[in-house]
């Protein structure tokens, strides 16, 4: 929020390879585990995983990922774990959730980071090794996203416990709900209020929110119910508690760790929403891209794939894109992890757009595939993810509080050079370095008043940044609307101050600017890995186009509804002089897209790498891979079969093929490559039907 991008920085910032030990786990049991999965078993037939599963996701630690080797985990990387996940949730999201919860927010990252030394040794290998279950509770009925309203409380007291006498301790009464893997936990975290009436610790009563740690079979723990999330069924369900007795020592971090619960949360919160969500989200994209793509050539419908009508391409275009950037959100994020750094409000930036954009893209895919999407089966692989979507936008901060309250309300404080330093030296009351802080404050705002109505009279032209062309004229773009976003901050924060806080939709609107210059920068970083990027041009432009448009967007949003009128008015004029310039992305982007996803070859891969591609060719996805070559293979000839039909030399309809050989317009190789496309292409555009007795409720569903 300096208005200055460093561009040889983000060009120079390293990505984040795997290991040789982490490609390996994910060609070896990612692979292996994804070849198990049977989906349409784990949903409709047994609603969980089969015991298997669950065995063979133990035996190979899949819980711990990220635990370091000395506790017995893999001590794998943040671009490890998001890919491992990625390739589950490509073949089942409840597999994938059920590994990546304890990797991410859950009692191991708690313990790794916070922990005593004692509780790191006891469980960290337990968990590692699948001995113990985990869950963390801290959404409860009447504290979702206000954490702070949690009535779930904590007294401190001294009772016997387990045969010693008057151990110091605390009575717990909680009430949790919406707890992934709750019913098959043996270690539940648990956040709540802890209180100390009598003073056992000092004269303060409310002590803040705490973390501890609570074997499910203490006595006092109600657990085992399910919810059932939008039929997706990984284990999920409600916890309580009634007076549990747990010694002080079951805190997170022993006593040092009394008060300490919101931060603990919020910096393990933080990393992981960078890691696990996108990885869905990237999942999503690529299988919606892979499939949509190769159906749209396969299906015919007026005698042409329906891929090459103008509608279905804009759709096809909008899968494409979305999925490049969804992709170079998480990578860059991923790369920020690699270095140590704690993207908090990248990681906030991507939970919220990375998952919007999987919803738009997850839409756009069924459109494209028709009735062929909604009817459920083991044939359709779209069902699961369009299902799915709505968890995704709901959990680790829902969508409509992260856009309006998390990704603004923390960037104005941690991204601008100078707002910390003033807040922190008020705080200490250093008066000096308070003048220091100001006086730096001024100077930037002062300059970034100048740079932003400068470069939007001249549109950004006498901006310098590396590069040519198309290339410098976007990072010319995105440097003017970064000094605008840095002059829109100032003048906004001078105006509402702490008042901020309560006007989201200023906020969401100062933060939908940030995200998309972020994204914005995240497809440059992305595209500059690429092996081809020439090839690839069409999605870097189009995401481009796609961040620019929604940038002025948000100002126009913004400065339209200010809460200064006239003030929105004069700076629109100044800001905007010459009208709105960034138009979605064009049609001709779009359709170049929609002929990436349809052809087979190194860019269609790249977009879609990462995810299972199965080798049983009874699939479906396999059988829809196949179908696309056979169909690509035979155009040639259909293309000149359409020609006599249209000449009156061959009749439309069924047996053309065979007429067509007795005529001698095909060969009988040519006839036989038809032959199989054909019933390759019946098989991809075939659904499920099921005998009505096996569709009847059970007689223990209607009691």
């Amino acid at each position: 929020m300096g208005g200055h991008p460093d561009w040889k920085r983000l060009f120079e910032f390293p990505h984040s390879p795997l290991s040789e030990a982490e490609r390996a786990f994910l060609d070896g049991p990612a692979e292996t585990l994804c070849r198990m999965l049977d989906d349409w078993r784990i949903t409709h037939r047994e609603k969980d995983l089969p015991a298997e599963i669950w065995q063979f996701i133990r035996e190979h630690r899949f819980f711990g990922l990220v635990i370091p080797a000395r506790y017995g985990g893999l001590g794998f990387s943040a671009r490890a774990h998001s890919d491992i996940v990625q390739k589950i949730a490509s073949r089942s999201i409840t597999a994938a959730v059920t590994v990546m919860v304890p990797n991410s927010l859950g009692p191991g990252e708690l313990i790794l980071k916070y922990g005593t030394p004692a509780q790191r040794r006891y469980y960290l290998p337990r968990l590692a090794g699948g001995e113990e279950i985990p869950c963390f509770a801290l959404t409860g009925p009447e504290a979702g996203s206000d954490a702070g309203a949690m009535t779930d409380s904590g007294v401190l007291c001294r009772q016997d416990w387990e045969g010693e006498r008057n151990v110091l301790g605390i009575r717990l009464n909680w009430d949790k709900r919406y707890i992934t893997l709750a019913p098959v936990a043996t270690l539940l975290g648990l956040a709540f209020k802890l209180y100390d009436p009598d003073h056992l610790l000092g004269s303060e009563e409310d002590l803040g929110i705490t973390l501890a740690l609570i074997p499910t079979d203490t006595p006092g723990v109600e657990i085992g119910e399910r919810h059932l999330p939008m039929d997706i069924p990984f284990q999920n369900g409600p916890v309580r508690g009634r007076d549990v007795f747990i010694p002080i020592d079951q805190i997170i971090g022993g006593r040092e760790g009394i008060g300490q619960g919101w931060r603990m949360l919020m910096e393990c919160l933080a990393e992981g929403r960078g890691i696990s969500l996108p990885a869905l989200s990237a999942a999503a994209a690529k299988l919606a891209s892979r499939t949509t793509g190769a159906y749209a050539r396969i299906r015919h419908q007026f005698h042409l794939p329906i891929g090459a009508f103008e509608g279905v391409a804009e759709a096809l275009g909008r899968i494409g894109g979305l999925a490049y950037l969804i992709e170079a959100g998480r990578c860059l994020t991923l790369a920020a992890l690699a270095q140590e750094i704690r993207p908090t409000v990248a990681s906030a930036i991507i939970k919220y757009h990375l998952t919007e954009a999987m919803r738009q893209l997850v839409n756009d895919a069924m459109d494209v595939h028709g009735g062929k999407a909604i009817m459920q089966g083991p044939r359709n692989h779209l069902d699961a993810l369009y299902q799915a979507i709505p968890i995704s936008i709901t959990v680790e901060g829902a969508n409509i509080l992260t856009r309006n309250m998390i990704i603004y309300g923390q960037g104005a404080v941690r991204c601008h050079p100078f707002l910390l330093a003033e807040m922190r030296a008020a705080a200490r009351g250093d008066l000096a370095a308070f003048d220091q802080a100001l006086t730096g404050h001024l100077g930037m705002a002062l300059n970034n008043a100048v740079r932003a109505v400068v470069h939007s009279l001249s549109h950004g032209i006498f901006i310098k940044v590396p590069g040519k062309g198309r290339a410098r004229r976007a990072l010319q773009h995105l440097t003017r609307l970064s000094a605008v976003l840095a002059f829109l901050s100032d003048v906004t924060l001078a105006i509402l101050g702490g008042e901020l806080k309560r006007r989201e939709r200023v906020s969401a609107r100062l933060g939908d600017i940030l995200s998309h210059l972020y994204l914005a920068s995240a497809l440059i970083h992305h595209h500059r890995q690429s092996p081809h990027p020439d090839a690839e041009r069409p999605l870097l432009e189009w995401g481009l186009a796609w961040c620019l448009h929604r940038s002025e967007q948000a100002i126009t949003g913004l400065l339209d509804n200010y809460p200064l009128p006239w003030l929105g008015t004069l700076l629109k004029g100044l800001l905007l002089p010459w009208g709105r310039r960034f138009p979605p992305p064009a049609d001709p982007l779009d359709e170049a897209i929609a002929t990436l996803l349809q052809t087979p070859g190194p860019v269609r891969d790249r977009l879609t790498a990462g995810i299972f591609l199965p080798d049983d060719p009874q699939a479906p996805l396999a059988r829809l891979e196949r179908a696309l070559r056979a169909v690509v293979k035979t155009e040639p000839v259909r293309k000149r079969l359409r020609k006599a039909i249209r000449d009156g030399r061959l009749p439309a309809g069924p047996g053309s093929v065979e007429q067509a050989l007795r005529q001698g317009l095909v060969s009988e190789a040519e006839a036989g490559l038809l032959r199989t496309a054909d019933a390759l292409t019946a098989e991809v555009i075939a659904v499920d039907a099921f005998p009505a007795r096996q569709l009847e409720p059970k007689q223990e569903d209607l009691t």
